[in-house]
């Protein structure tokens, strides 16, 4: 099926608008002549040409003038600000409307930003009739730019000539225009259409013929153009072709000394057909710029499906080696052996497709604390480590909305004010760290700032209010801090826009938990507060440990599993009764998953023991055997199996039977419950 050509403009849209966002927070600083500048500069450009190409005419419109007021900055007649900053913001925001609303989606002027968030008066994008007063913020910044010079000023023009101004263009375009697709001349025939036109062709970078490759462009232009057209007209024209390219457009009295003199019409045309094919003593051609990684746009359900047949595939290689193992065919060893190499192959690469760098959310998250932190009247910097650490794309989509919240309450309940934060000897401005990176098999997200802390007299008096807990009740400090995760518990005094709802920390531990994951606090008082995500890197396939317990098999995920070790009967009497064991000179805690899951029967004489990992401890799983190392196909429930918290999904053996996945938290909850696991024992 081919792609629409719009939706891909779409989607280029949306990643250049993301690209500006990201620009415009980075602005602080810059100069009007900066990368910075011209990167957003050039997916405005492109936004409003390919807009236009397409039907979009609000958008190509709207564009327009922010394309001219940059342009002004471009030049250095307009100062780059944070006036300018939010500006560029907030038409990113009308922009993003716009495109809405030509597909039939929400109105422009009531609807909300990517974060939840409407914005406020500042973005202007959405209250009513705010494209008309943010145009009109737009004016006022290019009207003030008319009353200064530029800040690189040229001499004065000469006036225009009869037919018009008088442009001249220099145009290089990259060596790769040919393998693109593009082709000057119906460059040059488009620039005609403007007015008069004299083209002047540049051998100068023609190779030997020996050395010449036929899908590189060793050519160079320069034009001089007399339209009554404008400079954004003149570079609509060159909008195809500019990536990558040089591309200078100047009024002729801001020609640098000794510029190309003006040729003909139409000479640099029939240059193009009549070039020196062997110049020996011209210089040869610069290397080509080293080629960029080709990438391709797939849907992200034909993603989705490529994983649920690679699922399969493995399932069925897996029935296959069990019943190549019981007809002990010594002819079948080798096929077998080979299509498990290459199953496991096949699933680690279409795996690695899905990853994606968590920096692709990390860079929103810029936006929210800018406006928030402008909002309630606080300094604060958003420093990111890790982003390119790789999650899943599945596990990506469902961490935006955790993330936002913990952000949020960092912002709100943990920064102070700047006047505060000076009076206790900090800085002014507070900074939020953003971080990832590996934890063996796992990924940890943390968001650590350096406000106030969480207050723990105020955490357990409102649970004593809301009856939570009882007034005399004896919390660890864990237990106080682990009070803000349930629902509808918050401290805030007051209802605001940001938080006071009792919304938040609980839906953060439910998708947390749903995403198979752990999370973490830790505080210091005074000092600020840290939320530690612990997620898997992918949701579809696992490598498994396969255990036994009476005549059920479950998987242990091996991200949690550390070592394995015996238990013999006689020792499970030698604690006192405790369900402890001692590895190394180290006494952990274990729990029994006969007893926890009242199976009939004893266990053998000699059980396992297979330790894992539980937040910051360690703690064993007794079963009655380990069979071995197992690729997991990980399969839901269905509906009427979503409250059963020991197991986070199944999973089909080679035999046919089903393997239940066991959720490490959902084991140590149910047994804390029935308290059969000891408090945590020091070594």
């Amino acid at each position: 099926m081919q792609p629409n050509p719009v939706d891909t403009y779409l989607q280029e849209a949306d990643d250049l608008l993301a690209e500006i966002e990201a620009s415009a927070l980075a602005l602080s600083g810059e100069e009007a002549g900066s990368e910075a500048v011209n990167r957003i500069f050039r997916a405005f450009h492109t936004i409003k040409g390919s807009g236009a190409m397409f039907g979009f005419d609000q958008v190509a419109a709207f564009t327009h003038h922010v394309e001219t007021l940059l342009d002004q900055v471009r030049e250095g007649a307009v100062p780059v600000s944070n006036e300018l900053s939010n500006i560029i913001l907030a038409s990113a925001d009308q922009i993003k409307l716009l495109l809405q609303a030509a597909q039939g989606g929400q109105a422009p002027g009531a609807a909300a930003d990517s974060m939840g968030q409407a914005r406020d008066a500042r973005g202007g994008a959405a209250d009513p009739g705010s494209q008309v007063a943010l145009l009109a913020r737009v004016r006022q910044l290019s009207a003030a730019a008319s009353e200064t010079p530029p800040l690189s000023a040229a001499p004065a023009a000469s006036a225009p000539e009869p037919g018009g101004r008088i442009w001249n263009i220099h145009f290089r375009p990259a060596a790769g225009l040919f393998a693109s697709g593009g082709n000057p001349v119906l460059v040059f025939r488009d620039l005609k259409k403007l007015g008069e036109c004299s083209i002047q062709g540049h051998t100068d970078a023609l190779p030997p013929l020996a050395e010449m490759q036929p899908d590189l462009c060793y050519l160079w232009w320069t034009v001089q153009l007399t339209t009554a057209a404008d400079r954004d007209a003149i570079r609509d024209v060159f909008l195809f072709v500019e990536d990558g390219s040089e591309l200078r457009i100047e009024p002729a009295a801001a020609s640098p000394a000794g510029g190309p003199a003006p040729v003909p019409a139409g000479a640099g045309i029939a240059n193009l057909e009549r070039a020196p094919a062997n110049r020996e003593t011209e210089p040869r051609a610069p290397a080509p710029p080293p080629a960029r990684e080709a990438t391709v746009r797939v849907p992200a359900e034909r993603l989705d499906r490529l994983v649920n047949l690679v699922g399969e595939l493995v399932m069925n290689q897996s029935r296959l080696a069990t019943a190549a193992a019981r007809f002990h065919a010594p002819e079948l060893a080798a096929p077998v052996e080979e299509i498990e190499r290459l199953v496991g192959e096949l699933r680690d690469d279409v795996l690695q497709i899905r990853m994606m760098p968590i920096g692709t959310i990390f860079g929103r998250f810029r936006r929210l604390v800018h406006d928030l932190s402008e909002q309630l009247g606080k300094e604060i910097e958003l420093v990111t480590e890790g982003e390119e650490t790789e999650l899943d794309k599945s596990i990506l989509d469902q961490l935006g909305e955790p993330l936002v919240h913990l952000l949020r309450n960092s912002i709100d309940h943990g920064i102070e004010r700047a006047a505060d934060r000076l009076a206790k000897g900090k800085p002014r401005q507070g900074v939020i760290r953003l971080s990832a990176s590996h934890r063996g098999s796992d990924v940890v997200v943390s968001i650590t700032d350096d406000g106030a802390g969480l207050d723990r007299a105020a955490i357990r008096a409102k649970a004593v209010s809301k009856q939570i807990i009882a007034p005399d009740a004896n919390l660890s400090d864990k237990e106080i801090l682990n009070l803000i995760l349930l629902p509808g518990f918050s401290t805030a005094q007051t209802v605001t826009g940001v938080s006071g709802r009792g919304v938040g920390m609980d839906v953060v531990k439910r998708q947390i938990d749903a995403l198979r994951g752990s999370l973490t606090l830790a505080s210091e008082p005074g000092q600020g507060a840290s939320v530690s995500l612990g997620l898997p890197l992918t949701l579809a396939i696992i490598d498994g440990l396969l255990v036994e317990a009476g005549e059920s098999q479950y998987i242990i995920p091996m991200a949690v599993v550390t070592e394995n070790v015996e238990l013999p009967r006689t020792d499970r009497t030698s604690n006192n009764g405790r369900n402890i064991v001692a590895v190394r000179g180290e006494l952990i805690p274990y729990i029994d998953l006969r007893e926890l899951f009242e199976m009939e029967g004893d266990g053998p004489p000699i059980s396992k023991i297979v330790l894992v990992r539980y937040e910051d401890q360690r703690i064993g799983l007794v079963v009655d055997r380990v069979m071995g190392t197992h690729q997991t196909v990980i399969q839901g429930l269905g509906r009427f199996f979503r409250q059963i918290e020991v197991v986070s999904g199944s999973t089909v053996m080679g035999d046919g039977r089903v393997a239940l996945i066991l959720d490490v938290a959902g084991v140590v909850r149910l047994a804390g419950r029935r308290c059969e696991v000891p408090e945590r024992v020091a070594a």
